[in-house]
C-alpha cells in the first residue's frame, strides 16, 4: 500500500510511484496513487497548509526508495523545535508529504570470482547464464538496442579474460565507444542539457583514473573494466533524471497546485540525482515550461548536476545561461534556495567528473578555482546571477536567517562525512543538524 501511515518513529507519507517510461504504476487497489493525492489535497476538510515533495537519487526499487523515505521522514519528524516553531510562523501548520520513486540505479553490483569467473546473483541466486545477465542489466540501465547489447556482451566477455589488464584491449575501447554512441547522450559541453553536457569520452582515459584513485575512493571495487561501465552507467541516469523531471515530474507537481487551495504552500526537496528531477520540474520540457506557481521552496541534498546549472552565463560557455537558470530567473522559488555540499562526497566529486568524460580531473581545484565539470554535491551552487551566500552547517539550534529568494550553499562536510566505496558519504543525509537547515528553509515566508 503506497499510503503508510504515521509511526511512533516518523509522520505518514504517500508513495507515487513510476516507471521507466515515465508512466505511473498501478499499485494501489483503488486506482493511481496520484489520484488520492489530489484528492487529499482538494478535500475541503483536508486541513493541509504545507505540502511536501520528494524525490530521491539512484534507488533502482520500491523498497530501496521507501527506505531513503523513511529515514529522511524520520528525521525531520524528530526536529520538535523546528516543528513548533513552524506552527508558530504558520498557523494551523499541518504537513503532507508525498514521495516520487523514479528508476535510477545507476550500476549493478556484479562482482568476481577466482580466476575472473563472473557471477551475477539474481534474488540471491547465480544466473544460469551470467554473461546474458549481466548484458541484460546494463541494457537496461544505460540503452537497449541491439548494438549496445553487443557492446556489452564484448566488454564482459573481454572482463573474463582479464578484469584488471594494464590497458584496455581494442576491441573493449572500441566496444565502449559503440555503446557511448547508442546511448546517444551528446557530447555538448558544460553549457548542454544535463546528461549531454559532458567533455567527451575517453574509455582508456576513464579506466587508468579509476585505478588511480581505486585506493582512497573505492572506485574499482567489483572489477576495474566495469568501472567504466558503470560511468556510463552513472552519466545515463542524469539524463534519465532530467527527462523524467521535465515530463512525469512537471505533470504531477502541476496537477498538484491545481487541486491545492491557493493558500497551500509547495516545498520540494531532493537527494542527488533526484536534484536534477526536482530542477526540471520546476523548468517543464525543454526547460521552458511552467508551474502553476512558484514553490516555496527547494532543498538541493549532495545535488549530482552542474554547479554552472543556475547561472545566467557559464564560464566555459560564454553568453549561454545554465539549462535550470529560470528557476532565478523567473522567480520560481519563492522561498530559499538550498543546496548541500560535503567534501566526503565520491559519487559527486569523483564519478561526477569521470561521467563528464574528464579522466584524471581532481575533485577540488586550487583554492579560489573551480572545475570546469563540477557537481553541486561537492561544490556547490556557483556562477554569474546566483548571488549564492556561502554558510557553514550550523547545530540543530541555529539560526541560518535565511531570506525569500536567496540562494545558499551549506558546507556540511563537519555532517555529512560516514559511508565509503563507490559514493562515500553520498548518502549520509539524515542528520539532525540537515534536517534542521531544511526546516528553516521551509520555514521563510514568501
Amino acid at each position: 500500500m503506497p499510503r503508510y501511515a504515521a509511526t511512533d518513529r516518523r509522520a505518514a507519507y504517500d508513495l507515487v510511484c513510476f516507471d521507466s517510461s515515465g508512466d505511473e504504476r498501478i499499485n494501489d487497489p483503488n486506482g493511481l496513487m496520484s489520484d488520492l493525492v489530489l484528492r487529499t489535497l482538494a478535500a475541503d476538510d483536508s486541513g493541509i497548509t504545507d505540502v511536501f515533495l520528494l524525490c530521491h537519487g539512484w534507488m533502482g526499487d520500491v523498497p530501496a526508495a521507501r527506505a531513503q523515505y523513511d529515514a529522511w521522514v524520520e528525521v525531520m519528524s524528530k526536529a520538535e523545535a523546528d516543528i513548533a516553531r513552524m506552527k508558530q510562523v504558520r498557523p494551523g501548520f499541518n504537513a503532507h508529504v508525498v514521495g516520487i520513486h523514479w528508476p535510477s540505479l545507476p550500476w549493478g553490483d556484479e562482482s568476481f570470482g577466482e580466476g575472473g569467473s563472473i557471477s551475477v546473483p539474481i534474488d540471491g541466486v547465480a544466473a544460469a547464464d551470467p554473461v546474458q545477465a549481466m548484458v541484460d542489466d546494463y541494457a537496461a540501465r544505460i540503452v537497449d538496442t541491439p548494438e549496445a547489447r553487443d557492446a556489452i556482451r564484448r566488454i564482459v566477455v573481454g572482463a573474463m579474460d582479464d578484469v584488471e589488464p594494464d590497458t584496455l584491449s581494442p576491441d573493449v575501447v572500441a566496444a565502449y565507444k559503440q555503446l557511448n554512441r547508442e546511448a546517444d547522450m551528446g557530447i555538448g559541453g558544460a553549457g548542454a542539457q544535463p546528461g549531454g553536457d559532458r567533455h567527451g569520452f575517453d574509455p582508456e582515459g576513464v579506466y587508468q583514473s579509476l585505478r588511480e584513485d581505486a585506493p582512497s575512493f573505492g572506485l574499482f571495487s567489483g572489477g576495474g573494466i566495469f568501472g567504466v561501465l558503470r560511468t556510463l552507467s552513472f552519466w545515463r541516469i542524469k539524463d534519465r533524471a532530467r527527462w523524467f523531471g521535465k515530463t512525469a515530474g512537471s505533470t504531477l507537481l502541476a496537477r498538484m497546485m491545481q487541486a491545492a487551495p491557493r493558500t497551500m504552500r509547495f516545498h520540494l526537496m531532493g537527494h542527488s540525482f533526484g536534484c536534477i528531477v526536482t530542477a526540471a520540474t520546476l523548468v517543464g520540457p525543454k526547460g521552458r515550461g511552467r508551474v502553476p506557481r512558484p514553490v516555496d521552496s527547494l532543498a538541493l541534498v549532495q545535488g549530482a548536476l552542474s554547479i554552472w546549472a543556475f547561472c545566467d552565463d557559464i564560464p566555459a560557455a560564454p553568453g549561454q545561461p545554465g539549462y535550470f537558470n529560470r528557476i532565478i530567473a523567473d522567480a520560481r522559488v519563492r522561498g530559499p534556495l538550498l543546496a548541500t555540499q560535503t567534501v566526503f562526497d565520491s559519487a559527486t566529486g569523483r564519478w561526477y567528473p569521470l561521467g563528464a568524460g574528464v579522466a584524471r580531473q581532481v575533485a577540488f581545484a586550487a583554492p579560489g578555482e573551480l572545475p570546469k565539470y563540477g557537481a553541486v554535491g561537492s561544490h556547490g551552487i556557483r556562477g554569474p546571477g546566483t548571488n549564492a551566500t556561502d554558510l557553514g552547517i550550523l547545530p540543530a539550534t541555529g539560526d541560518y536567517g535565511f531570506v525569500p529568494g536567496k540562494v545558499y550553499n551549506l558546507e556540511c562536510s563537519e555532517v555529512i562525512r560516514n559511508g565509503g566505496g563507490r559514493g562515500g558519504a553520498h548518502n549520509d543525509i539524515c542528520h539532525p543538524e540537515v534536517a534542521h537547515a531544511v526546516w528553516q528553509a521551509e520555514m521563510v515566508g514568501g
